[in-house]
């Protein structure tokens, strides 16, 4: 597979994966917990494959192939603690690491989009690269509200005044997720209108 395609490839990837796992963080009274917990695995599998496709097609060593390879250990970290841990802190920490470690990679991709905004498929990258910044900057946001609320749990031995960080946390997740979900679409339209143009 030549790169213009694998880079294609990936992003389509990676749009599915981010809405898969923007579905699986919605609080669909029709969605079980099960449900939830595995359209984020997969979500965030799909993603991080997408990711490391991208990067590879960009072949040459850039801001942007780093930063698709950032995103990717970004959403493997999610997946290991969503794998490898029980509900808890150390899960909700590992997802806010790999959430920050997107958007890091995000900015570094924009870096090198920015260099070159000729055309309006690099334009659908930069819109679709900074949504994508700012969807898992709230998602590690509101995960931290998460935390937050776990740690006054364990504190106090009660739920009283972490309904309230649940809550922002729970919203800024939702945001977060949908706004990147639509960065990543941004972004692979984006890729397509490149590919065409070169």
């Amino acid at each position: 597979m030549e790169n213009e395609q694998l880079e294609i490839v990936g992003a389509a990837i990676a749009a599915i994966g981010t809405i898969t796992a923007a579905v699986g963080s919605t609080p669909f009274w029709w969605l079980s917990e099960q449900a939830k917990y595995n359209l984020n695995l997969w979500g965030n599998l799909l993603q991080g494959t997408g990711n490391a496709l991208e990067a590879d097609g960009q072949g040459e060593i850039s801001l942007e192939k780093i930063g698709n390879e950032i995103q990717a250990v970004g959403n493997s970290t999610i997946v290991a603690g969503l794998l490898l841990l029980e509900e808890g802190e150390t899960q909700t920490r590992l997802t806010i690491s790999g959430n920050l470690m997107q958007a890091l990679g995000g900015a570094a991709a924009l870096g090198d989009e920015l260099k070159d905004d000729s055309n309006i498929g690099e334009v659908y990258s930069i819109v679709g690269n900074i949504m994508q910044i700012i969807g898992n900057s709230m998602q590690a946001l509101g995960d931290g509200y998460d935390l937050r609320a776990e740690e006054l749990e364990e504190a106090t031995g009660t739920d009283n005044g972490s309904d309230e960080d649940n809550n922002k946390g729970e919203v800024l997740n939702v945001f977060g997720s949908w706004i990147q979900a639509g960065g990543s679409v941004l972004s692979f339209i984006g890729q397509v209108i490149e590919e065409e143009e070169e």
